[in-house]
């Protein structure tokens, strides 16, 4: 006997991973985003839904926080250790935060989106509704 399935258990772990390298979190094949950070209405492999996702502003929260959380004490230790040319310094880093966060941006929007579809959030998971006929 099979479960239904808004019983059917989705994997937490892999659904993240397939997020993070921005594929479907149901089969892991097929692209999540049409471009840079917009999200597929469908999986072009599985027909998933993907239009139910809610990411709003928590990726970018994440990049902000991880990318300040690495580069400001690292920051700190070469500018306290090389005492390089303050320009050098703020010019490298620049590069590097938002070279950094253009990289980690779409994979927190992917890890995202699995997230929700992982635990049928917004509604994921939800069977569509029955058209009543007009008789």
């Amino acid at each position: 006997m099979s479960m239904p399935q808004t019983q059917i258990e989705r994997p937490l772990k892999q659904a993240l991973k397939r997020g993070w390298r921005r594929r479907c979190p149901n089969c892991g094949s097929g692209p999540m985003l049409v471009s840079y950070l917009k999200v597929r209405p469908h999986c072009s492999v599985c027909s998933e839904e993907l239009h139910h996702q809610r990411a709003d502003d928590g990726p970018a929260y994440l990049t902000i926080l991880v990318v300040g959380h690495l580069m400001a004490p690292t920051l700190l230790m070469v500018f306290v250790r090389y005492q390089p040319d303050p320009l050098l310094l703020a010019t490298a880093f620049t590069v590097g935060c938002v070279g950094l966060s253009l990289y980690l941006l779409p994979r927190f929007k992917g890890a995202f989106v699995a997230l929700q579809w992982a635990k049928r959030m917004h509604g994921f998971g939800i069977a569509p509704p029955v058209r009543k006929s007009a008789s």
